[in-house]
């Protein structure tokens, strides 16, 4: 699987973040079982997932220009 660079940073995210999964998947509304895939490299996270990991982590995105 090919990992891109939005993925690898909520994967360091998760990883690095002083909350659980099960406490960031109370939070988000991500499954825990989703989160623990995606952080095993096992499966990508779907486009809502992500959305709603970047928000809880207070992750902006805007373009280079």
């Amino acid at each position: 699987m090919t990992t891109n660079k939005l993925e690898a940073t909520l994967r360091k995210a998760i990883e690095r973040s002083d909350s659980s999964r099960y406490a960031i998947s109370q939070v988000t509304g991500v499954p825990q079982s989703a989160l623990s895939r995606f952080v095993a490299g096992e499966r990508s996270i779907s486009l809502d997932y992500a959305d709603k990991l970047a928000k809880y982590f207070e992750f902006e995105l805007k373009p280079k220009r």
